[in-house]
């Protein structure tokens, strides 16, 4: 599987975990909300929203037009520290893992 492939499958993997949590919002947050400059959206944004609106159509759109993914991708820690507490999270926490495997080139065996 490519790259690009598996950056694509953990995705929907994502989107389809972020849903069953119902955790997947149907309304975007405000354009001023989307527009912060900190990073994750921190001061605008939950984890999750920033997931949704942010990340995952930034990929997408780089996946669309075949623009190099970056090299490498950290946001399964951030992502462990955001969802604490918050139960049945753990196979969500796993395909941002996996996310970050994926970017980051690391295959499983």
């Amino acid at each position: 599987m490519s790259k690009a492939e598996s950056v694509s499958t953990s995705i929907e993997a994502i989107r389809v975990e972020m849903q069953r949590l119902s955790l997947w919002e149907t309304s975007p947050p405000s354009q001023e909300a989307l527009s912060s400059q900190q990073p994750f959206c921190i001061d605008t944004l939950s984890f999750t929203q920033w997931l949704q609106w942010i990340l995952i159509p930034r990929l997408e759109a780089i996946l669309k037009t075949n623009i190099p993914l970056p090299d490498s991708s950290a946001i399964h820690p951030y992502a462990e520290e955001a969802l604490k507490g918050q139960t049945g999270t753990t196979q969500l926490l796993k395909q941002i893992q996996q996310l970050d495997r994926a970017i980051s080139g690391e295959t499983d065996g």
